[in-house]
């Protein structure tokens, strides 16, 4: 009896959970393209012929990245994550780090500028501080090469240079700052194994950690872009055999490695999307090239993050299995 008056409560209480879970979940989703929106209208509004909205998220994008990865850096709240330095804003040798009057900042020479009107030049206004970006990096004719130097010059990196074009890229060729859509790296009508072996051992070529996730599959599985991205790297390694390498929006190097070919048309500098087929399912590798078959067919997928010092591995069996998961809803 005890029971039965318990098990209509207990059921109740089970699609109360799930409705506020369901609902939390929207509600996160809604914020986040609240802030995607705010974000592109602000970029939208202070680009110029010479600093296009993509480039104005891109560099935005890149400082969000890094900040989220480095303990040496704030991560800055708010929807523009980008930040001046307090001696190119307010000029070096002016005491007040903070300062806001553009007279005082004009006069010590520093680079903020107001942006919107309202007599202040706030380093911690979003609408100033992407106004003083487009003016900064403005000083050309709109061509990518030029934006690329001008980039240079800001920056000092070539590394970051490069980082900040591929998103630039990215987001001009799909017209958005949404680009967080992934898929798993082998199709889920094929057959395929796999298990976490980060930091395995391994002794060809000399000792050496493992480091991604080996999918085991036949030859000629169809191997997939996990996500929106532009192939920085594809042809030869002696370790990897025929491989691709493709960079996204985060900052993110996916790996694809041992494959047995590439898809026909795949080439470096190509936009990608998720679900792309890049090539298939191999034994390549160990040896010079055209080795094949010192291991059973398998995908090596690994992911490599740039935190705008230096780039590393990390473990990718996470990410595959919230994706493998995702897929199979």
């Amino acid at each position: 009896m005890r029971h039965a008056i318990w098990l209509p409560a207990y059921l109740l209480l089970l699609s109360v959970l799930f409705v506020s879970i369901v609902r939390a979940e929207d509600s996160g989703e809604e914020t986040e393209r609240s802030i995607a929106e705010e974000r592109m209208n602000l970029y939208m509004t202070y680009e110029t012929p010479a600093v296009p909205w993509h480039t104005l998220a891109a560099i935005d994008r890149y400082e969000r990245n890094i900040q989220r990865v480095r303990n040496d850096l704030e991560e800055v709240e708010g929807p523009i994550a980008f930040r001046f330095e307090d001696e190119f804003w307010a000029g070096a040798p002016n005491p007040e780090h903070g300062e806001s009057d553009p007279a005082a900042i004009e006069f010590f020479e520093g680079g903020g500028l107001d942006g919107n009107g309202d007599g202040k030049a706030d380093p911690e206004d979003p609408e100033d501080i992407l106004y003083t970006l487009a003016n900064t990096i403005g000083n050309n004719n709109g061509d990518t090469q030029d934006r690329r130097l001008a980039l240079y010059e800001f920056f000092g990196s070539e590394e970051a240079v490069r980082q900040i074009m591929t998103i630039d890229e990215l987001f001009r060729s799909f017209g958005t700052i949404e680009l967080d859509a992934y898929v798993f790296p082998l199709p889920k009508t094929h057959h395929y194994t796999y298990r976490s072996t980060w930091g395995a051992r391994r002794g060809w070529g000399g000792r050496r950690m493992h480091e991604g996730t080996d999918l085991f599959a036949s030859y000629g599985v169809p191997v997939r872009s996990v996500t929106y991205g532009v192939i920085e790297m594809k042809g030869w390694n002696e370790f990897g055999g025929w491989r691709v390498g493709i960079r996204d929006a985060h900052n993110v190097y996916h790996y694809y490695a041992h494959l047995s070919g590439f898809e026909k048309g795949i080439e470096e500098g190509q936009v990608v999307e998720p679900g792309t087929v890049v090539g298939y399912v191999g034994s390549s590798g160990y040896g010079k090239e055209g080795t094949s078959g010192k291991f059973p067919p398998h995908l090596h997928y690994g992911m490599y993050k740039f935190d705008g010092r230096s780039e590393w591995a990390f473990d990718p069996y996470p990410s595959l299995s919230r994706w493998e998961r995702e897929e199979k809803k």
